[in-house]
């Protein structure tokens, strides 16, 4: 049987086997006890006040996402380089901050925080994000403004907390007083009895 033109020539069938066989490792990002707000590709800037004239600096490119914590219910916005995957953004989400619109643009937001932990030290920071659209840029302000009443009534809640506490170990300081006072006085009498038995004899 004559074979087809069309027919393509296969190559021998060649396989190796690894020299090294490595298990599958598992990395932790530490975003896994964290619920997704929101999740949008940006760019994001630094304004490096040490340079001579200050000036912005990029700070790179990827997925800006606000996250807020299962258990604990803060909120917290990270963002991490693409490919590399280096952390160029992570700090809370406080409630006196105010994205502002940078320079007019409708795409991009400015604000500040007191304390980034991207570069794995606490510093305070002045951040310019740009998205692809004003859409993207509206929906990153409407989660961004939800984080913050989330952290607004979280640390209300905690201020409370804290003041119920305090209040408690008020009173139970106020008790032992109470105690030692009532002690004090059942000694007092006690001594006064023995020395009019005293006298008595």
């Amino acid at each position: 049987m004559a074979e087809d033109k069309d027919d393509v020539e296969e190559g021998p069938d060649i396989h190796f086997e690894p020299l090294v066989t490595l298990p599958p490792v598992e990395t932790a990002t530490l975003e896994e006890e964290e619920d997704e707000m929101i999740k949008i590709r940006a760019k994001l800037y630094r304004y490096d006040i040490e340079a001579d004239p200050p000036e912005w600096k990029d700070r790179g490119v990827g997925d800006a996402k606000i996250l807020k914590h299962k258990k604990h219910g803060t909120c917290r916005l990270l963002m991490r380089r693409e490919k590399t995957l280096k952390v160029c953004a992570n700090h809370a989400v406080l409630p006196h901050m105010e994205l502002k619109p940078n320079c007019g643009s409708d795409k991009a937001w400015v604000w500040s925080t007191p304390a980034d932990y991207a570069d794995e030290e606490v510093k305070s920071e002045l951040l310019a994000i740009r998205f692809a659209n004003s859409d993207n840029a509206k929906k990153f302000k409407t989660q961004f403004d939800e984080a913050k009443k989330i952290m607004e009534a979280h640390m209300s809640k905690e201020a409370l907390e804290d003041k119920e506490a305090d209040s408690k170990a008020a009173d139970e300081v106020a008790e032992k007083l109470e105690n030692l006072t009532v002690k004090e006085e059942e000694k007092k009498n006690e001594e006064c009895k023995e020395k009019e038995k005293e006298e008595k004899a």
